[in-house]
């Protein structure tokens, strides 16, 4: 392990010491310790199950019954409830945004907490002045603070977050994920603002799987590991093979373990593809054509909103009659518009938002896994819950998904291991074409190398598989073409080898 003696730790804004906390008698954290300087990001990392969420909770006042001791600036505080926490200067930005779409900008920010009269009613004008106040002088963002929020873009919407936490005076900022549904350029503008912030002397707790992230933003870095501490350490003395080391407890020779397979003739055709948006009639997608060959790995790049998700969309039948074009599936015509025609065809599609399209929540991981071959579970018309478990338990063994009973709920699950149901659900329809959205968004890093590897096993069979990322790095490793998208048109064409980040990105702009 190692030990950060970079600061004196009489200077730290936050320590927390051997905190410990059990959920129905089994312990899930083991005597983690913690500290966070003023003017500090402080990168948390861990595969998912780690601890990570527990302890931050912890500290956030969600879990009131644990062992350990906090101090804030050197005074002892155990908080029972979110509130005390923010009373405290404690607040977090979840990656999935805790904001009310239909509310204003200015509410959102307040909520819970806003400006009264002297007659205990909310001061709605002095609610607007403050809060454009913070968005414009701490984040240099000028809106309609009277706008409701479920009308900006996701990147505006997480500034809006970070100007909530602000609201309430925050000191120690909690960020988890805070890139996970951004563009390159919208994160730009984010760590420009965690820049000003770190300025400001706010202590920065970030949570992130992105190891660029981390060694571009993180003074410090500490691993945990199923729910130990595993070490601590500057940034600058950690190499990032050290650090996965750390985090999955064994090395890993090569981040990006792309194998060529062999390619054979086309298996997907897409000619001519055309999508408008029906509001407005502006082109999402603007006559596309491409092809896949079996085994290979085609990469579709470009900045958010560049179309390459709505092409993925219409080939699958998302939108319902609305593009135009043809699409061939190993030579055979496949009619636009219908997701079941796409599956029929050989075709599966796992979505950039797993928990919003990709999986039913509340129902069992075993439904879950079994829901696109449900015929094949129901022979007769009759679900046989034999055959569906006896369909289902290979493909638990073959990603290696952790779990406790096939019959809990699949949001018990850890991120990573959600994802690797929707994989597995697909890859039960045994499809020819598999076209991946994102699919190693927001997991640990033990949980990318498993989609990786299945990757590389999906090609080697000979399937077709077209890849969306925002990872250029993942992107660039793992294709063996790529296609980069701009405005809804397709901008350049460059093979793996020709394929840098540069060269991507200039045809994405």
């Amino acid at each position: 392990m190692t030990t950060d003696t970079s600061h004196p730790v009489e200077r730290a804004l936050l320590r927390m010491r051997g905190m410990r906390k059990a959920f129905g008698g089994v312990e899930v954290l083991h005597g983690v310790d913690l500290d966070l300087l003023a003017g500090e990001v402080h990168a948390l990392v861990g595969e998912n199950g780690a601890g990570k969420s527990t302890l931050m909770k912890i500290l956030c006042g969600v879990h009131a019954d644990y062992d350990g001791r906090i101090e804030i600036d050197d005074r002892p505080v155990r908080f029972g409830s979110p509130r005390e926490a923010e009373r405290a200067g404690v607040a977090i930005i979840h990656q999935e945004l805790s904001l009310v779409p239909y509310m204003t900008v200015a509410e959102n920010i307040f909520l819970g907490d806003e400006p009264t009269t002297m007659f205990g009613t909310v001061d709605h004008a002095r609610m607007r002045r403050e809060a454009a106040a913070i968005l414009e002088q701490r984040l240099g963002l000028s809106i309609d603070v009277d706008q409701p929020v479920g009308e900006l873009s996701i990147s505006v919407q997480q500034l809006v977050e970070v100007a909530k936490a602000l609201s309430r005076h925050a000191r120690i900022l909690i960020m988890d994920e805070p890139t996970s549904a951004l563009a390159d350029a919208e994160a730009e503008r984010l760590f420009e603002i965690i820049a000003q912030l770190k300025a400001d002397g706010v202590g920065i707790i970030y949570i992130s799987h992105k190891m660029e992230e981390i060694y571009r933003l993180a003074d410090r870095i500490t691993v945990l590991r199923d729910g130990n501490l595993i070490g601590s350490s500057p940034t600058r003395d950690l190499p990032q093979e050290e650090m996965i080391s750390w985090m999955v407890g064994r090395e890993i020779d090569q981040f990006y373990p792309k194998r060529p397979a062999e390619v054979d003739g086309e298996v997907l055709s897409v000619s001519r593809l055309s999508l408008l948006e029906p509001e407005t009639g502006k082109k999402l997608v603007d006559d596309v054509s491409f092809t896949v060959r079996r085994g290979e790995i085609l990469g579709l790049a470009g900045l958010m909103g560049c179309g390459h998700s709505e092409v993925l969309g219409a080939v699958f039948g998302r939108y319902g009659p609305r593009p135009t074009g043809a699409v061939r599936v190993d030579g055979r015509p496949m009619p636009l518009g219908s997701s079941s025609a796409a599956i029929r065809a050989g075709m599966a599609l796992l979505t950039n938002d797993r928990k919003l399209t990709g999986l039913v929540m509340s129902m069992s991981i075993l439904h879950n896994l079994t829901l696109p071959a449900l015929r094949r579970a129901s022979p007769g018309g009759f679900l046989r819950r034999r055959l569906e478990r006896d369909m289902a338990e290979p493909f638990v063994d073959r990603l290696s998904i952790r779990l406790r009973t096939l019959g809990d709920e699949v949001g018990t699950l850890s991120g990573g291991n959600q994802q690797k149901v929707v994989l597995a659900k697909w890859l039960m329809t045994e499809p020819k074409v598999l076209l991946l959205d994102e699919p190693t968004r927001g997991i640990d890093v033990g949980a990318k190398q498993d989609i990786y590897e299945q990757m590389n096993q999906l090609a080697e069979a000979g399937i077709g598989i077209v890849l969306i990322t925002s990872e250029l790095p993942e992107l660039l490793a793992m294709s063996d073409r790529i296609l980069v998208m701009s405005r809804g048109r397709i901008t350049a064409e460059m093979t793996q080898g020709q394929a840098t980040q540069e060269r991507v990105m200039a045809a994405a702009m």
